[in-house]
């Protein structure tokens, strides 16, 4: 049409003959920096300023500025108490249960009353705020199951808002001891944690005070242990000449006193000692591994202390070395000492390395064979257990057929 051709030529006068694409990519640029800056409130001349950029960093206070850190742990405090009021109290989940109730959707399942998604999002509105984030969508999807009306369990949504009530005020309370402020809990800030706790836990109301510093060892190396990529009285029975630390040869009673020589020098050589002798953290960390091998963080405290020339893996030479031991002990309890080869053999084909030569850690955690793996290396118990596998897979169906008969 004219139109449109009037159009185009007015609109080529306008432009100029026709840029390449370099011209545009260049034009673009020096309109969006001319753009940003006048948004940034600089002057033409070019120079670049970064006191609009807001500040993203803030030093912690030294330990001389006293009001400055007071200044930080009071704020923390506030914002902490703010975030402990956006949490609903027993008045607001006691209001949230009696409108689930009064919403239900019919027929129940047995006694489990049930609500369908409409009647979801009714009580969601009436509700109030704090409890907008629970009605969701994606929560609904997540607590249905097979209910032939596509209901949900009010049971099962209200223990859902329970448990992450309860997870953010734990968070909070944790945070409290939280004394540098940097979103961590050190060992020393996770004591007094725990060692504050002690009181409200009924479990523990017969609990000596003269005790308590053993527990709450005990439960933060728990924690440590498994939280870090991984019994307290019978340190205390082990513990003969009481001066609070542990031997090797002390240690060498633990369990059933079959750990072999040769893994007790390891660990006395690799862990942490004062004049040869473990404290109870230390033994903690002990303890943990070898009552959890099947766990990756076991594995690796073990992995460490049979990994002998530290290379990162084990070959034949590592696994000689440790079994060895194990022949040594079956000899003295009048046992015929069993072939390395074979051993060797059942150890590769149970781990199945990518390296047919090499053991990792990661084979081993792979394997899922890890625990019986150390077993057989490090606890004359531990392999007669393996070794006999068969003979007491076969007492234990007697006993059950026994048992059945009866």
């Amino acid at each position: 049409m004219d139109w449109q051709r009037s159009l185009r030529s007015r609109l080529a006068a306008r432009c100029g003959p026709k840029k390449s694409e370099q011209e545009l990519k260049d034009e673009e640029m020096e309109l969006f920096t001319k753009y940003y800056m006048e948004w940034k409130g600089e002057r033409k001349s070019g120079n670049t300023s970064y006191v609009n950029i807001p500040r993203f960093y803030y030093r912690l206070p030294a330990e001389d500025e006293i009001l400055l850190q007071k200044l930080r742990e009071e704020s923390r405090a506030v914002f902490l108490q703010r975030k402990s009021r956006e949490l609903l109290d027993n008045e607001e989940l006691q209001n949230l249960w009696f409108l689930l109730d009064k919403h239900q959707t019919s027929p129940m399942i047995g006694e489990e009353a049930m609500i369908n998604y409409e009647n979801f999002l009714k009580v969601g509105e009436k509700a109030g705020p704090k409890c907008k984030q629970f009605f969701t969508a994606k929560i609904f999807a997540k607590l249905l199951h097979n209910d032939p009306y596509g209901r949900i369990s009010i049971m099962q949504f209200f223990n859902y808002v329970m448990r992450k009530v309860w997870l953010h005020q734990t968070r909070i309370g944790l945070s409290l001891y939280d004394v540098a402020g940097q979103g961590y809990l050190r060992e020393s800030d996770l004591e007094n944690y725990i060692l504050e706790l002690i009181p409200t836990l009924p479990q523990l109301d017969g609990l000596e005070k003269s005790f308590y510093s053993f527990y709450v060892c005990t439960a933060v190396r728990k924690f440590f242990f498994f939280l870090d990529p991984l019994r307290t009285g019978q340190y205390l029975n082990l513990d003969k000449d009481h001066n609070g630390m542990l031997s090797k040869e002390e240690l060498s009673r633990y369990g059933t006193g079959t750990l072999t020589n040769i893994f007790l020098d390891r660990v006395f050589q690799e862990c942490l000692t004062y004049d040869g002798e473990m404290d109870y953290k230390t033994y903690l960390d002990f303890v943990l591994a070898l009552e959890n091998r099947k766990e990756p963080a076991a594995l690796q405290y073990i992995f460490k202390l049979l990994d002998i020339e530290n290379k990162g893996y084990l070959n034949v030479f590592s696994l000689n070395y440790f079994f060895r031991a194990i022949q040594e002990q079956m000899k003295i309890h009048g046992q015929e000492p069993v072939s390395f080869q074979d051993v060797k053999d059942e150890i590769f084909d149970m781990v199945k390395p990518k390296d047919p030569y090499k053991i990792s850690l990661q084979d081993l955690i792979n394997s899922s064979q890890g625990d019986t793996v150390t077993s057989i290396l490090i606890d004359l118990n531990g392999f007669w257990t393996y070794e006999n596998r068969e003979v007491l897979v076969a007492s234990d169906n007697d006993n059950t057929a026994d048992a059945d008969d009866t």
